[in-house]
């Protein structure tokens, strides 16, 4: 039986006194884990409590775009090659069980208004996210789940607000496969950051290849490609998980994170 983990992020250069909150959404997911449910499951529920939290940039705590809307994306990724992903979708406080739906369907991916009526047709609540009062208008506090189960099944669980003072069409690393996240051969990646240089770098498909083809430890791969790929005032984070249940974190910036595993090791 694989060892149980799960790792999760609340984004680079958020507040780091967000770390509590990500400390009880990991220790509800270890719950979870222990009581036998599935890696993807598991991930899932996470975010959609990290979503629900109106201090973070995904669902609940979404930002406005320059013409005042709220739009949100999500991915899913699974070590099985199963992926899901939305983007730029509408009155929709939780996208991640959106992508969910996709795991098993031909498409891999939507977005807009036909994200939205995708999710009507599959009974996904529709509501209109309240975008944030708190006169933040950062965009970088947004979430991301890694999970394994007792299977060694690996997911991804990522999601975001995108980024304010931006485009209502544009497009960041969250829902675009290799960049915000990547699952395979036992090693998965999620980033978090400035959204248009993680997808220049194709940033976590990079990391995952100099961790599994070229054999480079996690930590090192992690703090290689921050300390060379980017210059200070970009923010970038990285989280982390080896198919042995190990964990690792690093930012060049404040990144609220914790994980979890079966063995009792914590971070």
């Amino acid at each position: 039986m694989a060892k149980l983990a799960i790792i999760a992020h609340g984004g680079a250069g958020a507040d780091p006194q967000k770390k509590s909150n990500i400390e009880d959404a990991i220790q509800k997911g270890s719950s979870l884990l222990e009581s036998g449910l599935s890696a993807v499951d598991a991930a899932v529920d996470v975010c959609v409590i990290l979503e629900n939290d109106p201090i973070f940039n995904a669902g609940t705590g979404s930002v406005t775009r320059l013409d005042g809307s709220v739009l949100v994306d999500a991915s899913i990724h699974v070590s099985d090659g199963r992926l899901g992903f939305v983007t730029s979708m509408p009155e929709t406080p939780n996208p991640i069980k959106v992508a969910q739906t996709l795991l098993d369907e031909e498409i891999n991916g939507l977005g807009g208004i036909g994200a939205r009526e995708w999710a009507d047709q599959r009974g996904i609540p529709r509501s209109a996210v309240i975008p944030r009062t708190t006169g933040e208008t950062a965009s970088g506090d947004t979430v991301g789940v890694i999970a394994m189960d007792s299977e060694g099944v690996m997911a991804t669980a990522t999601s975001t607000g995108g980024c304010s003072d931006r485009p209502a069409g544009r497009i960041g690393d969250v829902p675009l496969p290799g960049c915000g996240f990547w699952v395979e051969s036992g090693v998965a990646v999620a980033a978090t950051g400035i959204g248009e240089a993680i997808t220049r770098e194709i940033l976590s498909h990079r990391v995952h290849g100099w961790i599994y083809r070229d054999g480079m430890p996690m930590v090192h791969a992690f703090e290689k490609v921050i300390e060379t790929r980017f210059d200070e005032s970009t923010d970038i984070g990285l989280i982390g998980m080896s198919s042995d249940g190990s964990c690792v974190a690093r930012a060049n910036t404040n990144m609220p994170w914790a994980s979890w595993n079966s063995d009792g090791i914590r971070g």
